[in-house]
């Protein structure tokens, strides 16, 4: 079988052989992991795990510890010499760092494992960087580089509040170990992520709310973000750690579920549409539009002639 009609873990399996075969993959080296895996192909944890299993099962890849998966040492690598290694540079690291934790979470990040994907010894990273704690700072600070948000942005106040919001909720995507690393309450101080509040606190001002409300509108927007962003973070992590995807998970407590729906006591969630459980981006299009929405509605009420007026000019942006 081949084409369309071939298993999607076999298409996985036959692109990293001749990735291994091509010299791109040599002895040694780390292979896709499990949730890489599912991201590149966009396939269930299950296929990717299935995918992984297929190609130790023909000795092309092994399991090493503190390493993952890597290419096994008996492949013979190919002719052609790799390029030098270009110079250690804090910007190498950092994308290392960063690559590593978007493939197998923030556990992966260590001096140790990046200093052995960057073929140096760790000592060499601690000239770029004192300690993992700041590397991880100067993560996250390479990741709100990649969106920065624009000046001055669009018109009106709920405009600026999606934007920021949307921005947010799509570097947690990409880099799903931000949202354990972001604290609301003991925040770290890193320029890029203080700009993003204090986007939000301008396009919050003038609108008559006064100061306490304020801070706690730029406070509950990014940890509404934050919140759903961790628990997508969770059921990755739950996925990879079982090989079972959320669906396969409800499946096997349907008879349990049923059995408690059969008491009577629960009637409300026995109607409950599981679907919107699942999509965690509709949930947070759904918070994000109930935040704003009562947040104009707190704007129409006005608390006096000032706020009367702004809501003739401001409301409606």
């Amino acid at each position: 079988m081949t084409g369309a009609t071939e298993p999607p873990y076999l298409r996985i399996v036959s692109a990293i052989r001749d990735r291994i075969a091509r010299g791109e993959l040599r002895p040694g080296d780390r292979v896709p992991s499990t949730r890489s895996i599912t991201r590149e192909w966009g396939v269930a944890m299950a296929t990717a795990t299935k995918a992984l299993a297929e190609l130790r099962r023909e000795g092309l890849v092994e399991a090493r510890r503190g390493a993952g998966t890597v290419v096994s040492a008996s492949q013979s690598p190919p002719p052609p010499d790799r390029p030098a290694e270009p110079a250690l540079t804090l910007q190498r690291i950092v994308a290392v760092a960063v690559a590593a934790a978007d493939a197998e979470g923030p556990k992966a990040v260590s001096m140790r494992r990046i200093a052995a994907e960057l073929g140096v010894g760790p000592m060499s990273l601690y000239r770029h960087v004192a300690s993992k704690e700041e590397l991880v700072h100067e993560m996250m600070r390479a990741v709100f580089l990649e969106r920065p948000l624009p000046e001055p942005g669009p018109p009106g106040w709920r405009a600026k509040l999606e934007l920021v919001c949307r921005t947010q909720w799509e570097l947690y995507r990409r880099h799903p170990w931000m949202a354990s690393a972001v604290s609301v309450t003991r925040p770290k101080l890193i320029p890029e992520a203080m700009a993003h509040t204090e986007w939000t606190l301008r396009a919050l001002d003038g609108l008559g709310l006064d100061p306490d409300e304020i801070t706690r509108e730029a406070l509950t927007l990014p940890s509404m973000v934050r919140g759903l962003a961790l628990s997508r973070e969770s059921e990755a992590e739950a996925e990879e750690a079982t090989g079972v995807v959320a669906e396969q998970w409800w499946r096997s407590l349907d008879g349990q579920v049923q059995a408690l729906y059969a008491t009577g006591r629960f009637p409300m969630l026995a109607g409950l549409r599981t679907e919107a459980v699942d999509d965690i981006d509709g949930l947070f299009e759904h918070a994000l539009a109930r935040n704003l929405d009562g947040l104009q509605a707190r704007l129409q009420r006005g608390t006096g002639p000032k706020n009367r007026h702004q809501q003739n000019s401001t409301v409606d942006d």
